[in-house]
């Protein structure tokens, strides 16, 4: 793999994010598109032909890509993508490899934002570990033994969607009272008719109504954080996307949730930290995501 390079890309609904980088993380070359709207499976995959095209791929050996929703167990198929108009069990991986001919493998995005950490971010120095992505909805990514944990057919890692009040907001889900539901930006803006940028100002301007509503926020995450504790018993929680800016006000209530609710047994030496890549993990991730497939095939094992 001496002079090569892989090709990274998070697929939004507003925006393509591509990267080109070395084994190493360096960033060779970055580049982001507008998403056509409406986002159809065939004019996207011609977008993102297009951007590849503007790019120096002369040592590119491989693509990988994080999608916002789930992707098969082989990294082959858009089971859906939320937000995109049409995307239902595309061959995403396939397309792509017949418009560029490099290898292509995908993954949901938020777990390509985990492989980012795990890789170049906060969670480089932990083996066992959750990210939330605390965003428009809140996306999980598992981090297991240095490796991402995808469970049975790729599907795992829902983590917002896990159940907090059985009898609160419904969910796109079809859950009832999900996580998602209470700490999500679609939440926030729901709960009080603020941005969480705003409410962030607010509390850093001592308003008593935004430190009460960062409190409370603090402490729902955590009671959905307790459950997942006893699950995994992580050795750190990373928590990213656009709330995690104002994660100052809310952590202390996170922890005294988790303090109080799980046994020390299930959380010696945890923390919780804050993300590092921003919006660029999800890009990096997938880049990582390419590196492990060339790897793999490398010593002659599947994906």
């Amino acid at each position: 793999m001496v002079n090569s390079d892989v090709i990274g890309i998070d697929l939004g609904g507003t925006a393509i994010k591509l990267g080109r980088f070395a084994p190493d993380g360096t960033c060779l070359q970055s580049l982001t598109v507008a998403t056509p709207q409406p986002a159809t499976p065939e004019v996207v995959v011609a977008a993102m032909v297009d951007a590849i095209a503007q790019m120096d791929t002369q040592h590119t050996i491989a693509i990988g890509i994080g999608t916002p929703g789930p992707a098969d167990a082989a990294g082959r198929i858009a089971l859906l993508a939320i937000n995109l108009e049409g995307w239902y069990n595309i061959p995403l991986a396939d397309w792509l490899e017949a418009k560029t001919g490099f290898p292509t493998i995908l993954a949901n995005d938020a777990n390509c934002a985990g492989l980012g950490e795990a890789w170049l971010g906060s969670g480089r120095h932990f083996q066992n570990f959750i990210l939330l992505t605390l965003g428009t909805g809140v996306g999980g990514a598992i981090i297991l033994d240095g490796k991402l944990f995808v469970g049975h057919l790729g599907a795992s890692g829902e983590l917002g969607l896990i159940t907090l009040n059985p009898d609160g907001p419904m969910c796109n889900s079809g859950n009832q009272g999900s996580l998602e539901q209470y700490v999500s930006v679609t939440a926030i803006r729901r709960r009080t008719g603020k941005e969480p940028a705003e409410l962030g100002d607010l509390a850093q301007a001592g308003d008593e109504y935004a430190l009460t509503f960062w409190q409370e926020y603090g402490k729902d995450l955590g009671i959905g954080l307790t459950s997942l504790i006893y699950v995994l018993t992580p050795e750190a929680i990373i928590l990213g996307g656009g709330v995690s800016a104002s994660s100052k006000f809310f952590l202390p209530s996170v922890k005294a949730e988790i303090e109080q609710r799980v046994l020390p047994t299930s959380r010696i030496g945890l923390q919780i930290l804050p993300a590092q890549l921003g919006n660029s993990a999800g890009m990096i991730g997938a880049a990582k995501l390419a590196l492990k497939r060339v790897r793999s095939e490398e010593l002659g094992v599947r994906s």
